[in-house]
C-alpha cells in the first residue's frame, strides 16, 4: 500500500499545479469581465450623452483615446470632398450587409484644424462620388457624432496604399499626412445616423456591441480544472 501510495505523489502535485494555472486563468477571466461591463458601461454613457462642443485644438495632443473614445460631439466646419478617402468593409453592418466602403473626409473646422468625419457607408456601386452627388454637403455645416481612436490593424489587414487611395484601416494620422492635412485631430468623428440628401452616405456606422465572453472563457478553465481533478481520482481509484 505505502508503495502505491508513492506513485500516486507525482500525479497529484502534477495535477495540483496544472490545476492551479486553470484556476488562475479563469480568474483573470473574471477580472477581464469586470472590465469589460465597465468600458462597455462607459461606451453607452458616453454615446448616449448630449452632444459636447469638439475639444479645442490646442487640447488635442494632450488627449488619450481612453478618455474621447466614443464621446458625442458636435463641430462645425466645411467638408473638402475633393480628399475624400474610402476605407474598405466587407460589410456595413447596420448600415447594410453587404461590402462597401466608410466615406471618409476632413471637415475644415471653422474653429481652425482639421478632423477627419466618417461620414458613413456606402455599397461597391456607390463608390464613385458620381453616383451620391447629392449627400456632397457644400458650404459650412454642423456634424454630430462619435469621438474615435485611430483603428488598430492586426496581422491579417493589408497595408494601406495612399497613393492609390486604397484604404483598409481608420487612421486619421495617415491621412492627415497624405493630404497634408494641418494641424490635425489625433482622432476621427463617425457621423451620426442624420439622413443625408440623396440617402448617401449611410450615417450612424459605428461598431458598439463589443463582444464580452468573458465568463464563458471562465467556465471553461473552472470546469477544465474540475475535470483534471476528476481525471486523477479516476486514476487513483484504479491504482488502488
Amino acid at each position: 500500500m505505502p508503495q502505491r501510495r508513492a506513485t500516486l505523489v507525482w500525479p497529484a502535485v502534477a495535477t495540483c499545479m496544472a490545476a492551479a494555472i486553470l484556476v488562475s486563468l479563469g480568474v483573470w477571466q473574471l477580472h477581464r469581465l469586470a472590465w469589460k461591463e465597465g468600458l462597455i458601461a462607459a461606451i453607452e454613457t458616453r454615446a448616449n450623452a448630449a452632444p459636447q462642443p469638439l475639444p479645442p485644438v490646442a487640447e488635442w495632443p494632450q488627449l488619450r483615446p481612453e478618455d474621447y473614445e466614443y464621446r458625442h460631439v458636435t463641430a462645425t466646419g466645411t467638408f473638402e470632398h475633393g480628399e475624400e478617402t474610402l476605407v474598405f468593409r466587407a460589410s456595413g453592418g447596420s448600415a447594410g450587409k453587404e461590402p462597401g466602403y466608410h466615406v471618409l473626409t476632413p471637415l475644415r473646422l471653422k474653429s481652425g484644424g482639421y478632423v477627419i468625419v466618417n461620414r458613413g457607408f456606402v455599397p461597391l456601386d456607390r463608390k464613385d462620388q458620381s453616383s451620391r452627388l447629392a449627400g456632397l454637403i457644400q458650404g459650412e455645416t454642423e456634424v454630430t457624432g462619435l469621438m474615435r481612436e485611430p483603428e488598430a490593424r492586426n496581422f491579417f489587414t493589408p497595408a494601406d496604399d495612399p497613393a492609390a487611395g486604397t484604404y483598409f484601416t481608420r487612421d486619421p494620422g495617415l491621412l492627415a499626412k497624405h493630404f497634408a492635412l494641418a494641424p490635425a485631430a489625433p482622432f476621427s468623428i463617425d457621423a451620426d445616423g442624420t439622413q443625408l440628401p440623396g440617402g448617401w452616405p449611410k450615417g450612424g456606422a459605428t461598431e458598439r456591441d463589443l463582444s464580452n465572453n468573458h465568463l464563458s472563457y471562465a467556465l471553461t478553465w473552472f470546469g477544465l480544472a474540475i475535470t483534471l481533478f476528476g481525471v486523477f481520482a479516476a486514476f487513483a481509484w484504479q491504482r488502488r
